[in-house]
């Protein structure tokens, strides 16, 4: 489609010597980021990407510079809109609409099919985990994994961006969050069931456990690659984090703070973190551990989900939740390691917010 402008909503909140506060949306609708393990950016930052709701369907949005008008890119009647993703390189950003995916240029908002999915489910019922649809693209942009639901099974299909082919890879009871390996593109990381929960598989489908859990109400959750050092953090929920080698299994203590969702720098040596139950708002850690979490501000977002405040709940099984996930903070690091994007419905409406640090 073409390209439609948006006047600019943005505006400064706050300045002090530590950090900068930028509100970029500002219209009555939802407006969210791509998730904490999702850039926001592409590698030369040349636009910031979010999804709103404004048309009255999530449609992917962005700004070029702090401050300049909002660009819609698509005008899609069945977004998915947890599972866009930008290339680093700029060039694409990838999605799934209705049973298909697609890439969308934002130079020129010119659409491309990349497949179509052969369900009509396409994701697990609920709202949290591999509800949401989140999809993995390789570092060099050229492989894109999408977890389908069909039927008693997910689906993990593979699509290969230069060649424009897709094939299924492996089969699994459930595959949430998957991310590529920064530092490897032939290492995936998936969540498997909530009490199975931490996989990794090679683009051939050798999937495999990387961790089991100590005791049925240890909640492991929010895994993430740790960039540059081809390991994997995750949330021990509500007992701090973990970092996990999936060639040894080594696993290691990172901190006793309560992370929530906790998300690296480029670097690996930085990591952004939300909090909840109670909420003390989003902090920056020192993964090296020379010094303790430090305030970077608070977004005074509902967070919404009181399971959240609760032991382990899916021992049972899966557990029907509220807990829509604009309401959650989800902070996420620029490439450059200066900025920190996060979503607050503080206002009554979620919106995206900057913090530039000094």
């Amino acid at each position: 489609m073409p390209t439609i402008s948006i006047q600019s909503e943005t505006r400064i909140l706050s300045e002090t010597d530590t950090v900068s506060l930028r509100q970029v949306t500002d219209h009555p609708s939802i407006h969210h980021h791509p998730f904490f393990f999702v850039d926001a950016w592409d590698t030369a930052m040349s636009f910031l990407l979010l999804i709103s709701h404004r048309s009255c369907t999530p449609q992917i949005y962005i700004e070029r510079a702090p401050g300049a008008e909002l660009i819609q890119l698509t005008e899609e009647p069945a977004l998915a809109e947890w599972s866009v993703i930008p290339s680093k390189d700029g060039q694409w950003i990838y999605y799934v609409a209705g049973q298909e995916g697609k890439r969308v240029s934002p130079r020129d908002g010119s659409v491309e099919t990349l497949v179509r999915f052969d369900s009509t489910e396409m994701r697990e019922a609920g709202m949290v985990g591999a509800a949401m649809g989140t999809t993995a693209l390789s570092a060099s942009g050229r492989y894109w994994a999408v977890p389908v639901k069909t039927g008693a099974v997910s689906r993990f299909w593979l699509i290969d961006t230069e060649r424009q082919s897709a094939e299924v890879f492996l089969e699994a009871p459930t595959i949430g969050h998957p991310q590529f390996c920064p530092d490897d593109e032939d290492l995936i990381l998936y969540a498997g069931p909530m009490t199975d929960r931490v996989w990794v598989t090679d683009r051939a489908g050798n999937a495999r456990r990387i961790f089991k859990r100590a005791h049925d109400m240890q909640w492991i959750t929010h895994e993430v690659w740790r960039p540059g050092h081809r390991t994997v953090l995750f949330v021990d929920w509500p007992n701090g984090m973990g970092e996990i080698d999936p060639d040894t299994g080594r696993v290691a203590a990172i901190t006793d703070f309560p992370v929530w969702h906790g998300a690296p720098d480029a670097t690996g040596e930085q990591l952004v973190c939300d909090t909840n139950f109670p909420d003390r708002g989003l902090h920056l850690l020192d993964l090296a551990g020379a010094q303790g979490p430090r305030f970077l501000t608070a977004p005074e977002a509902s967070s919404q989900g009181a399971h959240w405040a609760h032991p382990f709940p899916y021992n049972n099984g899966p557990v029907k939740v509220h807990a829509p996930q604009h309401t959650h903070p989800h902070p996420r690091f620029s490439p450059d390691g200066r900025q920190v994007v996060f979503t607050s419905d503080a206002s009554g409406f979620a919106q995206v917010f900057v913090a530039t640090l000094r």
